[in-house]
């Protein structure tokens, strides 16, 4: 589908994930007007209508806070699974929502506007493609590496969704055959070893801040930076992980970038350097060794750049009705 929003309106962008949901008025040159965030509410306090009610506040807070703009459309990036493009959405680490019609509310709220949902992976992967680091090149891998880890996949310039909209989640390619349980039901997967609350568990298990509860991946980050041998292993088992998938993934799709956004990802060097040590070990083929690893450069709003091209931007991004 290639139709273009109206001329110069900007789109409502909204980023739900397991840690936050994110909200921003977006122009059309990607540049953000307007912009909030809040804590996903997910101790089990709240229902799906309660979460649902929770977006609308925010949906008004930011579309206030812009003016009251009228809008092209409604860019959505959502945690998975979700089928897709109707986006009933069951995100894993959103237990209130389960099969929630997420992309019908939505529409039922904007009536006349394009609605269009897509995992928050893939939109951080077409944010990075459409005005940050993949700006240019052709053949992207955007990963998110947070509550969870996923990726969305751009070759020759277009966004690949595959059958079911889930083509590039590598957060499920097997790093270790014979590594912990992942939540989708295997083990050793990506996911399982390098997500936030996975990484911490296993920090936990080896003496770190054994029982706290109100630990995270981002002071499991910090702590390595002081020296905490046990912080610092972790950083290296996430980033060795990450490394040894990114090297399938290009073997795979002779990719030219990997953009690396969410929450653990500004570890910095304490990830990046297992990381490409571990890619330069399995990525052997010569044309594996030009791939680039790098940091999102939009940073914690790649996800809402890419909902916005989804609608800005369609004719690259949106293959559904």
């Amino acid at each position: 589908m290639t139709d273009r929003p109206a001329a110069g309106l900007p789109v409502m962008a909204i980023d739900v994930g397991g840690t936050k949901m994110a909200v921003a008025v977006v122009e059309p040159g990607g540049r953000i007007a307007a912009y909030d965030r809040i804590a996903t509410p997910n101790d089990g306090g709240v229902d799906a209508e309660g979460l649902w009610r929770t977006l609308e506040s925010l949906l008004d807070k930011v579309a206030a806070d812009a003016g009251s703009p009228d809008f092209a459309g409604v860019g959505v990036g959502c945690g998975g699974p979700m089928t897709w493009p109707a986006a009933e959405v069951s995100p894993l680490n959103i237990p209130a929502w389960r099969d929630f019609p997420l992309r019908s509310r939505l529409r039922s709220r904007y009536a006349g506007l394009p609605v269009r949902v897509h995992n928050d992976a893939i939109c951080v992967a077409v944010g990075e493609h459409w005005r940050g680091v993949g700006r240019g090149r052709g053949n992207v891998l955007g990963m998110v590496v947070s509550t969870g880890v996923g990726g969305g996949l751009v070759l020759g310039g277009h966004l690949i969704d595959g059958a079911t909209g889930n083509a590039g989640h590598i957060g499920h390619v097997v790093v270790d055959p014979e590594g912990p349980p992942c939540v989708c039901g295997g083990r050793g997967c990506l996911e399982a070893i390098a997500r936030g609350p996975g990484l911490v568990a296993w920090a936990q298990e080896q003496g770190w801040r054994p029982g706290r509860q109100d630990v995270t991946g981002v002071d499991l980050a910090d702590d390595a930076r002081r020296g905490h041998p046990v912080a610092e292993s972790a950083m290296v088992r996430a980033g060795r992980a990450l490394g040894i998938a990114i090297a399938s993934a290009t073997h795979l799709c002779d990719l030219e970038v990997v953009a690396i956004g969410g929450g653990l990802s500004q570890a910095g060097a304490m990830l990046f350097d297992p990381l490409e040590e571990a890619l330069r070990t399995h990525a052997r083929m010569g044309f594996a060794r030009q791939v680039q690893v790098v940091p999102a450069a939009l940073g914690q709003t790649s996800g809402l750049i890419g909902a916005a091209a989804l609608i800005f931007a369609s004719d690259r991004y949106w293959n559904a009705d």
